[in-house]
């Protein structure tokens, strides 16, 4: 079906797009992934190419374009290209706007430039060793002490936590914590305390640098408190709308990019004597994801149109994540299976999506999580 979302503007930032990926991601990509970690200059150069800081006011060196289909033309362009490595989604759709939102005239104009550039790399931290999705669960804290605060704790599972020059860490501020006790607290490079553990070694996304971090009596500046004291829930649960519909985005975009690369390969394989696509268990198998993912597209695309004009709700924003990456997940599974042997070799695609996906259903809140959401809105 023809989409009719994107305008001119979006396709020749699509353009833009395919261009900085062909020039300065691809040629390098492999050797992040044999690296485990991206380089720098990668991160400069999307600065350089306008592609960092997309809904950040032109004054600190951003794009000054909150419309949302910009950014899902960058998820759909990486997914496509199969680097999910370098977390432009992460920096733009996840961190900026905490960032735009709550900052401060004096913190926007401290981090801001640096983030729209690329020589400031950010990150999150909200899970903890035994706290994913239960914020109720996290014990880091930071200590109230007069002109600073004393950070203590320890995060996992945070992407860029390598390479990340600023962390947004989420803490407790009060001894109840939970829903009324935590708050946001910028830590820096270089912070005395402040300690990176391993880079963690996952089944997929090798070149996203994804750590550990420690906390250890961390001198904070208090003027480094992002948005209210003990209110980074409500922060939290502002943003999330947005970081699950980019996830979103990136799984319908990965399961049409699987099946488009499967049908090419159905067409050429042989078995029998004759194309794979002679066999009609296969034509049934193709028609059946062509069919799923064109539904998801046209929900998805309702989603993008909804949350570019502030109207997207937490619900619908869960179904989209939830279906959409489950998809995902289905359509690798059985594109994988379609590939037979070669499907398991790393070198085609689709055994790296395969690997590289299966996290979608997980990070941004799991699908149990979402089903959980939309459940309580429809029988409270």
């Amino acid at each position: 079906m023809q989409r009719q979302i994107f305008t001119e503007e979006h396709d020749a930032f699509r353009r833009t797009v395919r261009t900085f990926l062909d020039k300065e991601v691809l040629p390098y990509y492999e050797q992040w992934e044999q690296d485990g970690i991206v380089a720098r200059d990668a991160w400069l150069a999307a600065g350089r190419q306008g592609l960092l800081g997309l809904a950040v006011p032109e004054e600190y060196g951003g794009g000054g374009n909150d419309d949302f289909r910009y950014s899902a033309v960058l998820a759909e362009e990486f997914t496509r290209a199969g680097v999910p490595g370098l977390a432009l989604g992460l920096h733009n759709d996840i961190i900026g706007p905490y960032l735009t939102s709550l900052a401060t005239d004096e913190q926007k104009r401290r981090w801001l430039p640096g983030f729209c550039s690329g020589e400031t790399i950010t990150a999150i931290a909200m899970t903890e060793p035994g706290a994913g999705s239960d914020l109720q669960a996290i014990r880091t804290t930071a200590e109230d002490k007069g002109d600073h605060w004393l950070l203590n704790g320890s995060k996992t599972f945070i992407s860029n936590g390598i390479l990340a020059d600023l962390v947004i860490v989420v803490a407790k501020t009060s001894a109840e914590g939970g829903a009324k006790g935590l708050s946001l607290i910028v830590v820096e490079r270089g912070a005395e305390g402040f300690e990176r553990g391993r880079n963690l070694d996952k089944i997929g996304q090798k070149s996203q640098d994804t750590a550990e971090l420690f906390f250890h009596d961390v001198r904070v500046p208090k003027e480094n408190l992002l948005g209210e004291r003990d209110g980074a829930f409500l922060h939290l649960m502002t943003n999330l709308a947005q970081e699950r519909m980019g996830i979103a985005v990136a799984g319908i975009a990965a399961a049409e990019h699987l099946l488009e690369i499967t049908t090419r390969y159905v067409k050429e394989r042989e078995a029998f004597g004759r194309p794979l696509a002679k066999l009609q268990h296969i034509r049934f198998e193709i028609a059946e994801m062509a069919t799923e993912c064109a539904v998801t597209r046209t929900f998805l695309d309702r989603c993008i149109v909804d949350h570019s004009e502030g109207t997207l709700d937490a619900v619908h924003a869960s179904m989209a994540k939830w279906w959409a990456t489950e998809l995902q997940k289905r359509v690798a599974d059985r594109c994988l299976q379609l590939h037979g042997g070669y499907g398991y070799m790393a070198e085609y695609r689709v055994a790296r999506a395969f690997t590289d996906g299966r996290i979608q259903t997980i990070y941004g809140g799991t699908t149990e999580i979402m089903k959980e959401i939309i459940g309580r809105s429809l029988l409270a």
